[in-house]
């Protein structure tokens, strides 16, 4: 799970890098930097467990420590979105960089699409308001998680033209 945290860390450090808005690229590295001490941390203490006699108060411990690199995490990706949203520079070509932000913008783009199609519903209510569906926004937090160990990796994207930047591309 520590290992686990420090792969968010170096996702935020990457979007942070390449985030156009400095005030999202500062939350974005905050995040990435309290996820990095608590995966260190939860280590830490997994190592100094592992090496000594079982107690409660050190399990209790280590899964105190575990959610908070949960929380932590969770922050880094609500962190990732903020900065989606707000655009990012294109990475150098066929770099892990470019896999992670191509994985963002494909968030984004499901994130826009669905935006416009709930602006397309025509159901309103008694004030004239538009009725929302049921279902959510699609999150970053979601396609992390439906992405298995074996595909971590994205597919390539299409480039966008050169010196523009990922918002330029389709969307």
């Amino acid at each position: 799970i520590a290992s686990d945290g420090q792969v968010f860390v170096k996702f935020g450090w990457i979007i942070a890098k390449h985030c156009l808005d400095k005030r999202c690229s500062a939350e974005l590295l905050c995040a990435a930097e309290q996820t990095h001490t608590i995966s260190s941390q939860l280590g830490i203490v997994a190592r100094v467990k592992a090496v000594t006699a079982e107690s409660k108060s050190s399990s209790e411990l280590l899964v105190s420590n575990a959610q908070n690199l949960i929380q932590a995490v969770l922050h880094v990706l609500k962190a990732a979105e903020a900065a989606c949203i707000k655009g990012l520079r294109q990475p150098p070509p066929d770099s892990e960089e470019e896999e992670v932000t191509a994985f963002c913008m494909q968030w984004r783009k499901n994130l826009l699409w669905h935006r416009a199609k709930e602006s397309l519903n025509s159901d309103r209510d008694e004030l004239g308001l538009r009725n929302t569906r049921a279902r959510a926004e699609p999150t970053l937090t979601a396609m992390v998680q439906e992405q298995s160990p074996q595909t971590k990796n994205t597919p390539k994207r299409p480039k966008p033209i050169e010196g523009h930047t990922i918002m330029d591309s389709h969307l």
